[in-house]
């Protein structure tokens, strides 16, 4: 069974933790981090396509030193031969891989294999659960932006009920006392976050000059089966455009986990905004996910 410490979501790390990773993740953009993973063999196991995660996660693990493998679900007994997924981690860890990074679309999924595995587990995204690294360099990008992050406002729009990236990144703005503002239609709203520094609009225009942050979502279209309202009223009412950018403040800045969808929730006038923020935060996620490698193998680091 597994005796060593994984991150299934953002409530396994606690503030001070989170703090640490941020100053790790600084110190490995401004300087080449070393092998601190040498001789640690790594596994990335996705079940789901992916762009960002997938290739951040492989590009951390070699720039640490470490063995990076993949493993498509169709090479997997999984598959073909009946293998439980108990079955699997345990295999997997005997064999010697220290760390199985895992994306897949069932909710519960990496958890489940940290139970069983006997090494460390990264949830790379599991169904509409949760998405912790993602959220991670989400908030570091912000966190980079304004320095501070007790007190600003960040208004995450979009469809956020069926958002693994936001369930994370609101339980992470929440615990550094950040005010989070859920913006978008009634069927994309989860009530039950509401309260504890979470606040639940409707009117996307009315946040527009409160925030310092506007976190976009796509439209989780492989999560439900019937869209709860027309394409049309989704984009007049939570689409960015330049009729709405122009009532944001200067230093607002705009954010998106990608994919993004244009012409949906944003324009091509947001990728012109000077706040734009998407590329930042695609580079920022491979030094967020080399702090977390390295935390979770190697712990905290000592100063000399």
């Amino acid at each position: 069974m597994r005796t060593r410490r994984s991150l299934i979501d953002l409530d396994d790390l606690n503030a001070d933790e989170i703090e640490y990773l941020f100053a790790r993740t600084r110190q490995f953009e401004s300087q080449p981090p070393g092998h601190l993973l040498e001789g640690v063999a790594c596994a990335n196991m996705f079940f789901e396509q992916s762009t960002r995660t997938y290739t951040s996660f492989a590009l951390a693990q070699q720039r640490l030193g470490a063995y990076s493998i993949t493993l498509a679900p169709k090479d997997l007994s999984l598959a073909t031969k009946g293998e439980t997924m108990e079955d699997t981690a345990i295999t997997l860890g005997a064999m010697g891989i220290g760390v199985l990074v895992v994306r897949h679309p069932e909710p519960g999924f990496p958890a489940t294999v940290s139970q069983w595995f006997d090494g460390h587990v990264i949830n790379a995204g599991d169904g509409g659960h949760a998405h912790p690294t993602q959220a991670l360099l989400d908030i570091y990008t912000i966190r980079d932006e304004f320095g501070q992050l007790a007190g600003r406002s960040v208004a995450i729009v979009g469809d956020i009920l069926h958002s693994r990236v936001a369930h994370s990144t609101i339980r992470g703005l929440q615990r550094l006392g950040v005010e989070v503002v859920l913006v978008g239609p009634e069927p994309f709203l989860p009530h039950d976050y509401a309260g504890k520094g979470v606040r639940v609009e409707r009117d996307f225009d009315a946040v527009l000059r409160s925030s310092d942050a506007i976190v976009l979502l796509r439209i989780q279209r492989e999560r439900f089966a019937e869209m709860p309202l027309s394409f049309e009223e989704y984009v007049r009412n939570y689409r960015l455009d330049a009729k709405r950018l122009a009532k944001v403040r200067n230093e607002t800045i705009v954010m998106h986990p990608g994919p993004y969808n244009r012409g949906v929730e944003l324009d091509d006038s947001v990728l012109l905004y000077a706040g734009w923020r998407y590329a930042k935060q695609v580079m920022h996620g491979v030094s967020v996910r080399m702090a977390v490698l390295d935390f979770l193998c190697n712990g905290v680091a000592v100063a000399s």
